[in-house]
């Protein structure tokens, strides 16, 4: 007996929500994976393929929210070099996420999902101020909600702000999006000989001094067991594996994280 094609988008709906690993993702994204050919600024022809890639995600019915950096257009910590006060660098740089949001913002509305920015500044006319109850309505009704301007506080990365993110909006998971396959144990973009690593805990990743995020977020990840998937944005399905439970990138995780990943 045929199913009717409602119907058999139904029952495949049900399937795809059954094999899902997790529900609600923070997704972080630097301002880097941004940039084109010409080293800074914004690709629009990457920000499209990114659009494109959380859309297919969002078809699962996963709650997506999005922490986004804004090393593509201005760092805080350039300041001090330029002879610009660290703090005020910082909030340039908070400004420089807001930017990054906006676009993609623009270009998921583009494509039909909507979305919201929420910023830890307070900029009203182009944003919401962040309000964990509102993010959380948002992510519930379907919206992916960006997430602007850091934690609002200068000396915290934006790596530090996705941790505290997606532990007030009860992710389940941290998907740091990145130029590379994953974890490896120093930069395989200039080192041939870089050892990736498939899986590693949070202790390790602080003991070997590894860049996967600043070490505030990665203790905030470990102090609350919030597991990390570090993956290569570039390869267009990595995030849907991720979420359905494939193997992808690096785990980054503690004890008391049980791997159900398919191989």
């Amino acid at each position: 007996m045929l199913l009717s094609g409602a119907l058999y988008a139904s029952s495949l709906e049900k399937l795809l929500k059954n094999k899902m690993r997790f529900n609600r993702i923070i997704l972080k994204l630097s301002g880097e994976v941004l940039m084109g050919k010409e080293g800074y600024g914004i690709d629009p022809e990457i920000v499209r393929e990114i659009a494109s890639q959380i859309r297919d995600v969002k078809e699962l019915g996963v709650e997506i929210a999005i922490v986004i950096g804004g090393g593509n257009i201005y760092r805080g910590m350039r300041a001090e070099k330029q002879g610009i006060d660290r703090v005020t660098g910082d909030y340039m740089g908070m400004l420089a996420t807001l930017m990054n949001a906006l676009v993609i913002q623009d270009a998921l509305e583009k494509i039909g999902i909507p979305a919201r920015v929420q910023s830890a500044l307070q900029i009203e006319k182009v944003a919401e101020p962040f309000l964990k109850r509102k993010a959380i309505k948002h992510l519930e009704k379907g919206r992916v909600v960006i997430f602007a301007c850091g934690t609002g506080n200068p000396f915290f990365t934006t790596d530090t702000a996705a941790a505290l993110r997606a532990l007030e909006v009860e992710a389940d998971v941290l998907l740091k999006a990145t130029r590379v396959d994953g974890v490896y144990d120093k930069d395989p973009e200039v080192c041939d000989d870089a050892i990736f690593f498939p899986e590693i805990s949070y202790m390790d990743v602080l003991k070997k001094g590894l860049k996967v995020m600043d070490g505030t977020a990665i203790s905030l990840c470990m102090d609350n067991n919030l597991p990390v998937i570090v993956l290569n944005i570039k390869e267009k399905d990595n995030m849907k594996k991720a979420v359905l439970g494939e193997r992808v990138g690096t785990v980054v995780k503690g004890a008391g994280y049980h791997e159900e990943r398919n191989s």
